[in-house]
């Protein structure tokens, strides 16, 4: 975005002396033309749109179109999701004459704060008011932008007319079902929605929570997603560069809750002298010529003995948690920023919202279960800024049996996978190496067991067992995804939970996409339905089948059992159990049943699938069409 440097300074102390008055009852829509009296601004500054940023917002509006009104963005960190907040504002057509007001919903002040500094830019003719802390708005401005705690906090919210609002925007909104969230939605006509709720755009780098909550409940349609590895490849962030290093931290008692391990008993494993000298050893052998390191810890009592151990070592190192003193905060950060600390850490701080491009280093000194937060910890390091070529990211990988999420998961390697400064596209090398060697394992088991005479053939099945046994699409669609999706026929595709809950892409029959992502849930037991499952829940529509699968794995990623579908999963690699092998041969003649031992829970558990969702069926009608084209 181009401005002129002097209007851009006087629109922060601008926005600086306004959060500091202590504002009660008083709309803060005169800062606004303050500002832009100040910076002697008559127009909106010329903003420059990225490709990306264009096409996600056409994607928004081109749904709007059609009628829907939940939408979501994944995006990543560093992608310029304000831009298009504020683009967004102008873009969507008011439903009448009365809704044409804007509410910008965000949950930390620092987020608050940069948006009211884009939207004044953006359009210093609108009024702009925030509800934050003793920051009371009118509930009239053009656009509103308020932290959710404020909003909700005793009867605040009611100022606002839902029927005058056209647009509420979310910013982190993998958060948008936590329950304060959701009442918000509630009373704007969004949950349930009503013909008269304005549109919902969620923007987030990580849709979906390590909770299990339906991220369906507030939002319907991811409308366009772009990680950051795709980031990285348009040239759009910095390239990153990983390093594990094994810490041998014992996880195995370490407590869970949510979906990832409890803080407390976390610190407990994880903040020892032997573990921490291990830190920033790594941390010295590998930093090189990098000048400015951010550390991700598990909790205060690990910041402070961290922060020491690197002192002990003669390295300047400062921390910032959420009982420092707001001054002493943004010194350190300031100081940070200019280079002059070449160690910061925190713990729990950073992780969203925050924009510190000359971070070079990240250092991951705490394990976790969740991808969410890994990616938004990596996400601090891959703003560009000038003189910098990538980013190093250290992985200290604890444990290799606890469920661990680590860096070279997010590549579809196995956690226990170390790495030694390999860049993005070095990772993939290593992926498409390891699956190459898998299959030459897989022939190899094949060939041993004495299943299949001669060549394999992908295309033309002899029997329902060669049908059920081929794994040709399988290894392309895992190639995309990290969950064991199995191709049922028809250009479909199911990745099935534990309890049964499955979800499916398929050719989209009703377009105008090319497929359809739906989820469906199993009724209890207990239930008494005609239908072992609920109603079928559209998850997305979809141009491309990449596009596709990752708006499944976003459902996947919150809606199912991680550690259970995985295509690693370690129970996968486990022997068949005898219930699953005496299930398969009964579709088998006496001289081909299967041996007990012959197969793997995995290979058994995609056979079993493939049967459920139809295989023999398919074969009935492929070897009809043979014995017609024979004839």
């Amino acid at each position: 975005m181009l401005f002129v440097p002097a209007a851009q300074r006087l629109l922060q102390r601008q926005l600086q002396r306004t959060f500091r008055l202590p504002l009660r009852q008083r709309s803060l829509a005169t800062f606004t033309a303050a500002a832009s009296s100040a910076s002697g601004l008559q127009q909106p500054p010329v903003i420059r749109l990225r490709d990306y940023q264009e096409q996600s917002i056409q994607s928004v509006l081109d749904y709007v179109r059609h009628g829907h009104r939940r939408l979501g963005i994944s995006l990543a960190t560093g992608s310029g999701k304000t831009i298009i907040f504020t683009q967004l504002i102008d873009r969507i057509e008011p439903p009448n004459q009365n809704a044409t007001q804007t509410l910008i919903l965000v949950h930390r002040r620092e987020l608050v704060e940069q948006a009211a500094r884009h939207c004044t830019l953006a359009y210093p003719s609108k009024s702009i008011e925030v509800e934050m802390g003793n920051n009371h708005a009118s509930g009239a401005a053009d656009i509103s932008i308020a932290s959710i705690q404020s909003i909700m906090s005793g009867d605040r919210i009611s100022k606002f007319d839902p029927h005058r609002f056209k647009l509420i925007l979310v910013d982190e909104a993998h958060h948008i079902v936590a329950p304060q969230y959701l009442k918000v939605l509630e009373y704007f006509g969004l949950r349930p929605l009503e013909d008269h709720a304005p549109v919902l755009v969620g923007v987030s780098a990580t849709f979906s929570r390590n909770d299990g909550v339906a991220l369906g409940a507030a939002i319907d349609h991811i409308v366009y997603h772009k990680d950051y590895i795709d980031m990285i490849d348009s040239g759009w962030l910095a390239d990153l560069v990983f390093t594990t290093v094994q810490s041998n931290v014992d996880l195995r008692r370490v407590r869970t809750s949510g979906g990832d391990f409890q803080i407390g008993s976390l610190s407990e494993a994880v903040n020892t002298n032997e573990a921490n000298e291990i830190i920033v050893q790594a941390w010295k052998h590998r930093v090189g010529e990098r000048k400015s390191t951010l550390v991700f810890c598990v909790d205060k009592a690990h910041v402070t003995s961290l922060t020491a151990m690197f002192r002990a070592h003669r390295i300047h190192a400062e921390y910032v948690t959420s009982d420092t003193a707001r001054q002493t905060r943004t010194e350190r950060l300031d100081m940070f920023k200019r280079g002059e600390i070449p160690v910061l850490l925190n713990c729990g701080i950073f992780t969203e919202g925050t924009d510190i491009p000359n971070i070079d280093c990240v250092l991951l000194a705490r394990p976790t279960k969740s991808q969410n937060l890994l990616i938004q910890m990596i996400g601090r390091g891959v703003r560009q800024s000038p003189g910098k070529k990538d980013c190093l990211v250290i992985d200290m990988v604890s444990t290799l049996k606890t469920g661990i999420v680590t860096t070279p998961t997010l590549f579809g390697l196995n956690p226990d996978e170390l790495v030694e400064e390999a860049d993005v596209e070095k990772m993939r090398e290593l992926k498409s190496r390891r699956e190459r060697e898998e299959e030459l394992e897989r022939a190899a088991e094949v060939a041993v067991a004495g299943r299949f005479e001669g060549s394999l053939d992908f295309t033309t099945y002899d029997t329902i067992h060669d049908l059920i046994a081929d794994t040709s699409v399988e290894r392309h669609i895992r190639g995309m995804s990290l969950y064991a999706w199995v191709n049922v026929g028809d250009g479909r595709f199911v990745l099935v939970n534990r309890d049964g809950d499955y979800i499916i892409i398929e050719p989209d029959a009703e377009g105008p996409a090319a497929y359809s992502v739906r989820y469906l849930q199993k009724i209890p037991a207990q239930a008494r339905a005609k239908s072992p499952y609920m109603k079928p829940r559209q998850i997305a529509r979809a141009e491309t089948f990449s596009d596709a699968v990752k708006a499944a794995d976003t459902c996947a990623d919150f809606a199912f059992e991680r550690q259970f579908a995985l295509t690693r999963a370690y129970w996968r690699k486990a022997p068949a159990t005898d219930k699953q092998v005496d299930f398969l041969n009964k579709f088998r003649e006496e001289d081909s049943k299967l041996e007990y031992g012959e197969l793997s829970k995995g290979s058994a558990a995609d056979m079993i699938t493939k049967i459920q969702f139809g295989a023999r069926g398919r074969f009935k009608k492929a070897a009809s069409k043979a014995r017609s084209n024979k004839q």
